[in-house]
């Protein structure tokens, strides 16, 4: 399985976007400051929406929408709750 997810700075409140084949060791390199320029400036992060995908090229055309305009604000639609906690 692939995986396409967003998480949260709690330190800037800002998204991120990727995809990964293993969620559980991306979020958590992420957090350990290892994932990345900006994941490592900004972390702490949160998980705050995935979805799986079968094949990757499901997920990396999923993270592309996601990082679109028009898919920016579908996705904080879809997760507007969630931005709220």
């Amino acid at each position: 399985m692939y995986f396409t997810y967003v998480l949260r700075s709690l330190k800037n409140k800002r998204l991120y976007t990727g995809y990964t084949s293993d969620l559980k060791s991306r979020f958590i390199e992420h957090n350990s400051k290892k994932g990345g320029t900006y994941t490592s400036k900004n972390a702490p992060l949160e998980l705050v929406f995935y979805e799986a995908f079968k094949d990757k090229r499901d997920a990396t055309k999923a993270e592309l929408f996601w990082k679109t305009g028009y898919g920016r604000e579908v996705l904080k639609d879809k997760i507007k709750y969630s931005l709220e906690l």
